[in-house]
């Protein structure tokens, strides 16, 4: 099966990373293109032995790429479409219709309540996801949450497929020495108490209470993983509190890394640096670096993570829901802090969770979804979702 793979952008972030991880799985034949951006992880999906063509769109509003997508995706004769985030499935679906490409599949990774990408949402934009919508085979939501709020939208429930994010859970098992060397290049004693955490420096996920907690502890290090506009704000609110030494931004991490990346910079061993992980955002899609985390063996406090919701509590013994609040997650991590220095070992079993979003099963799912999508029923675009 020839499947062409349409994404926004490929720099560094969650649908980038795991549309990656999820080439290496697919038993198709697959190219991807990128409407702007070809970064690290376009370097990284080329490695990998996929071709990427960059339509080096100008915005938005850059209509001129319609015609020139349309073209790309005439030529390749391919057998399917998958559009991923925003603008890419818009712009993908319409150019698959007019290429007359019949199967598209789109996967919705960051839609919250209120938020898409981690942008307010609007009737206009909500109009314009639905019209989009229409024009493709199948929708698939990376869990049961994002789901729920598809269908709430207007989205017919038929057209919707729950295939999960996923991790190679074997990358991310502790390694000590992968500790060691991750906290010599860091700066961080190899004693410390380290509070982690993983994600876009956005004022929407909140770190700003995670860099206040960290500070109400003075033994403790914070070691924050991301990029993102936010970052200058953290640092000086770490320095307001005064634990600017204690709290460390290395920026993004490609995962999986470049051939070129330093010993102790890819993320499992980041996260083997890490004595417990904190992930402050209030609303998630799926909560991938959760998953990670419980990977490799840490505990988790979480204010949101739909894919623990949607399994039973046992699957994740070691994960733990918080309000939000600075005071709340103060007294949370002192616990921790204080169970850190009773353990022997560094690391609890790696959960249940950590192995059922393996990516091997979330590929076997989303091939299923391709299968059903080129041998079933094709779009019918002029039906509302009052018809049903």
């Amino acid at each position: 099966m020839r499947v062409l793979h349409i994404i926004t952008g490929l720099g560094i972030g969650g649908a980038e990373q795991q549309l990656r991880l999820l080439l290496r799985e697919l038993p198709t034949d697959s190219e991807v293109v990128t409407l702007t951006n070809p970064g690290a992880v376009a370097a990284g999906i080329v490695a990998d032995g996929v071709r990427v063509t960059d339509l080096a769109m100008t915005g938005n509003r850059d209509i001129g790429a319609l015609p020139r997508l349309t073209r790309l995706v005439r030529q390749g004769r391919y057998d399917l479409v998958h559009t991923h985030l925003y603008r890419a499935c818009l712009y993908g679906r319409f150019a698959a219709r007019l290429a007359g490409v019949r199967s598209v599949v789109a996967t919705e990774h960051s839609l919250g309540d209120a938020q898409i990408e981690g942008r307010p949402l609007s009737q206009g934009a909500r109009a314009l996801y639905l019209a989009g919508e229409r024009l493709g085979s199948a929708t698939v939501a990376v869990s049961a949450t994002v789901a729920r709020r598809l269908e709430r939208w207007g989205v017919r429930g038929d057209r919707i497929h729950v295939v999960p994010n996923g991790i190679e859970v074997g990358r991310f098992g502790y390694d000590p020495r992968a500790r060691r060397a991750a906290r010599a290049r860091l700066g961080l004693p190899q004693d410390a108490f380290v509070v982690g955490g993983v994600g876009r420096l956005a004022a929407t996920k909140r770190f700003g209470t995670l860099v206040q907690a960290v500070a109400g502890l003075p033994d403790a290090h914070l070691l924050l993983v991301g990029e993102g506009p936010e970052r200058a704000g953290l640092l000086r609110l770490a320095a307001q509190r005064g634990a600017e030494r204690r709290t460390l931004l290395p920026g993004a991490c490609e995962d999986p890394p470049g051939s070129g990346a330093a010993p102790g910079s890819d993320l499992p061993s980041l996260l083997a640096a890490m004595d417990v992980f904190v992930s402050t955002s209030p609303e998630e899609a799926f909560g991938l670096a959760v998953v990670e985390a419980l990977a490799a063996g840490l505990p988790v406090l979480h204010a949101a993570c739909p894919a623990l919701q949607d399994l039973p509590a046992q699957a994740a013994p070691g994960a733990r829901g918080i309000s939000g609040s600075i005071a709340e997650l103060t007294a949370e991590l002192a616990a921790e802090q204080r169970r850190f220095k009773e353990r022997d070992a560094h690391r609890l079993p790696v959960p249940a969770a950590a192995h059922h979003y393996d990516i091997s099963r979330s590929a076997h799912q989303l091939m299923a979804v391709y299968e059903h999508t080129v041998g079933g029923p094709h779009p019918t675009p002029d039906r509302t979702p009052s018809e049903k």
